[in-house]
């Protein structure tokens, strides 16, 4: 019993994963923190042997290459123009060759 209730738990939490890493590069922070809590309850239910250890790592594998994915697919934050402004320390005067 105790079994079953975990591996739905993981489930759900894999499913919730899935839904968020679809969702696009917007909601981005949203499908990280699912996929870690999902990646958590799979490393909690092998180490207690409720779940094949080689079937957690898949799972893991898949929703972190569609995290990366999307990841990959976000624009670079925006940033404000950086302007050029004069440096504050003298300029050194040119060597002389010998």
């Amino acid at each position: 019993m105790r079994n079953r209730a975990v591996r739905s738990e993981v489930k759900t939490l894999i499913v919730k994963a899935r839904r968020s890493l679809s969702g696009g590069a917007s909601a981005e922070p949203d499908a990280r923190s699912a996929t870690l809590e999902a990646v958590r309850a799979l490393d909690r239910a092998a180490s207690k042997g409720i779940l094949h250890g080689r079937n957690a790592a898949r799972r893991k594998a898949r929703l972190a290459r569609q995290l990366a994915k999307i990841a990959a697919a976000a624009p670079p934050p925006a940033k404000g123009k950086k302007t050029a402004k004069a440096s504050t320390k003298p300029a050194a005067a040119p060597q002389k060759k010998k």
